[in-house]
């Protein structure tokens, strides 16, 4: 087991865990981008270990977290297997 974080709004009704597809789509359409918010914070690099990336994503969380701009992030924590890794929360690129 690892715990694994993840980033949302407190008015999100979707656990971005277990339900990302629809978690996502909510985000999205009620205009916070989440995910592209996390990914224009996040310190990373292709070069980094699992663990370090794993480190880097919730730094990331915790700084948008403090920051709070909008007044409703929070920060989920969830103890995942270690072989079923929680979905990106980052926004696909390609």
């Amino acid at each position: 087991m690892a715990m694994q974080h993840m980033l949302t709004t407190e008015d999100n009704p979707f656990d971005p865990f277990t339900r990302f597809k629809e978690w996502y789509m909510w985000d999205v359409s009620a205009g916070y981008c989440t995910s592209e918010y996390l990914a224009r914070v996040i310190v990373t690099s292709e070069e980094l270990s699992d663990a370090d990336q794993s480190l880097a994503n919730e730094q990331a969380i915790d700084e948008i977290v403090e920051m709070n701009l909008t007044g409703n992030y929070k920060k989920l924590s969830k103890d995942m297997p270690t072989d079923s890794p929680a979905p990106s929360p980052l926004p696909a690129t390609g």
